[in-house]
């Protein structure tokens, strides 16, 4: 494994995850399931934020943002409010209860993705690499990324 495998393996395994997350009843979206997972993702690591500071951490471009946290607030993921300090400024934050939608997101299978990834698989191989990505998620999670450098 060398630097651009790993690269290439994480594209990969975000195809994966895009292909297995549900998009029953949410219509035609500005904003790609990518840029709404890196957003929220940010959100997370970042619990009281701005568009301007997820734009400056992700390097995603304001306008994908601004859809981003639109859609996420849509779904009932995050709640926007003006900042009490300076009223120009939109804090950004998980919203307090689960939404319908975001527990549908979470509590996606991706054996059926997986297994289109892998060709046709049995089930034996999907539960097989089912298995080593929940052990690389045990050990490589969301907050792995904090301890990058900068």
């Amino acid at each position: 494994m060398n630097a651009v495998d790993l690269f290439l393996l994480g594209r990969t395994l975000m195809k994966i995850g895009e292909e297995a997350m549900p998009t029953e009843g949410i219509g035609p979206q500005t904003t790609s399931v990518r840029t709404v997972l890196i957003v929220v993702s940010d959100v997370r690591g970042h619990p009281e934020t701005s568009v301007s500071e997820i734009v400056a951490r992700t390097g995603l471009p304001q306008s994908a943002v601004s859809g981003a946290v639109a859609r996420l607030r849509e779904a009932g993921a995050v709640v926007t409010e003006p900042d009490a300090r300076d009223r120009r400024r939109t804090v950004i934050r998980h919203a307090p209860q689960i939404s319908e939608r975001v527990a549908a997101a979470r509590s996606a299978p991706v054996e059926d993705a997986l297994a289109a990834a892998l060709g046709g698989a049995d089930a034996g191989a999907v539960a097989e690499v089912t298995a080593l990505l929940e052990a690389l998620a045990a050990r490589l999670g969301p907050d792995a990324l904090t301890r990058l450098k900068p």
